[in-house]
């Protein structure tokens, strides 16, 4: 769904109408439950210093000998336009209904009964964010500390599903069990299986927290089918270098059509004062039919954050929370640092049968991609943020048509910007 300059505009003045304050707008009271309104508009900026593809192409009509129809080295657009609709009562019961007009997907939709005044013992039907996707996911996307999550994060995380979800624990740890299905949004994620998640802050006071956890998830593949890509630390990007293609597809052979896929991670957490020093690790193997090896790849990352006008974060549900600037005409500035890898290679290259032969892939060769990116935020006031990317991009990925044991590199360089209004 495209959004049109004046639909936008008109969104934007009304949210800009609105009281400047960080928290959802309150709409009314209906049937007993506190019904507000939530929202975050994002547009990204994206240069590239090009080395082996073109991640500025666009292969929009009308052009149709080129995938390439601007020409440009930089793309720009909306990243999210998410309306969010929530409410509270009666009793014990909140309910989410959450929408993307700029992805047309739905986000929250959920109903929770939470058990006394627990905040963390709670049962929740409908669409949430699983248990088996990242820290790093499970946090709010508006206080994301870079442009584009981890690679870990959009290739191999499960996020929203359609399920039933139990949690049990209290601020300091917490325990969730998690049956899912098919995603709320018509043609996107099926699957259905289970996630579990748990985890644990043996120090969490003001300024100073250590959190610790881990993840399971076991699902069914879509269709005997399972591809793993990721782009190259540019969420609007299109062609991703890094792909496992039809290698785990019925698309190649039906010999390598998959069966189950299992995720197993690891996240950890420490902060002190205005630092913040995050890591997570994701591991997938993925059971094919047949007599074919089964495919396991994974990931991890590690991330540093230093506030530089010095507040400190909070903590909540497993999770760490970015506090409201103490001083809001300067803002919150951050400066952070983030190395990030992904390994899609499960394999090896054998010699050709003849002299004029290709080689031979044993196993899986998806590619393996290394990644840094320095990054500055500022959060204005309570509604505003501003963020500046940098990132180096290295990619290596298997290629027989150049020669026997051969890996072509691709390590673009890319200047990533967005602003963000939220409320």
């Amino acid at each position: 769904m495209k959004l049109t300059p004046s639909t936008l505009s008109l969104a934007l003045l009304a949210a800009l109408a609105a009281p400047a304050a960080h928290a959802e707008i309150a709409i009314d009271v209906i049937g007993n439950s506190e019904v507000s309104f939530e929202g975050l508009v994002q547009a990204d900026f994206y240069s590239f210093d090009t080395d082996l593809n073109d991640y500025g192409a666009d292969s929009a009509p009308p052009c149709s000998t080129s995938t390439d129809c601007d020409g440009k080295d930089y793309l720009q657009e909306l990243r999210r336009a998410e309306l969010v609709l929530k409410g509270k009562g009666p009793g014990n019961i909140e309910w989410v209904l959450g929408y993307d007009a700029k992805d047309d997907k739905f986000l929250d939709a959920n109903i929770k009964y939470k058990f006394g005044n627990n905040a963390n013992h709670f049962i929740q039907v409908g669409q949430y964010k699983q248990p088996g996707a990242t820290m790093e996911e499970l946090s709010s996307t508006k206080n994301n500390d870079f442009v584009s999550k981890s690679s870990i994060t959009n290739s191999l995380g499960t996020a929203r599903r359609l399920g039933v979800q139990y949690n049990y624990g209290d601020v300091n740890w917490g325990l969730t069990a998690s049956y899912f299905g098919r995603e709320l949004t018509r043609n996107r994620e099926h699957g259905s299986g289970y996630g579990l998640r748990g985890y644990w802050a043996p120090v969490n006071d003001a300024g100073s927290i250590f959190h610790i956890g881990a993840s399971y998830t076991s699902k069914d593949t879509d269709a005997d089918g399972i591809r793993l890509r990721a782009r190259p630390m540019a969420d609007m990007v299109s062609l991703r270098y890094i792909d496992t293609g039809s290698s785990l597809t019925s698309a190649n052979s039906l010999n390598n059509r998959t069966d189950r896929v299992s995720l197993f991670g690891a996240e950890a957490l420490w902060v002190t004062g205005p630092f913040k020093l995050q890591a997570e690790y994701m591991n997938i193997d993925v059971d094919r039919y047949g007599n074919l090896k089964n495919f396991s790849g994974d990931g991890y990352y590690v991330s540093g954050l230093w506030n530089i006008t010095g507040e400190t974060w909070g903590y909540k549900s497993g999770t760490p929370v970015t506090n409201l600037p103490e001083e809001p005409g300067i803002g919150l500035w951050q400066l952070g640092l983030r190395y990030d890898t992904i390994d899609l290679n499960d394999g090896n290259i054998a010699p050709p049968l003849t002299p004029t032969g290709a080689p031979i892939v044993n196993g899986v060769l998806g590619g393996k991609m290394d990644s840094w990116t320095l990054g500055v935020n500022w959060y204005w006031r309570s509604n505003f943020k501003f963020m500046l990317n940098y990132v180096a991009v290295k990619q290596e990925k298997y290629n027989n048509a150049v020669g026997f044991r051969r890996d072509v590199h691709d390590d673009p360089n890319i200047i990533e910007a967005r602003a963000q209004f939220y409320w």
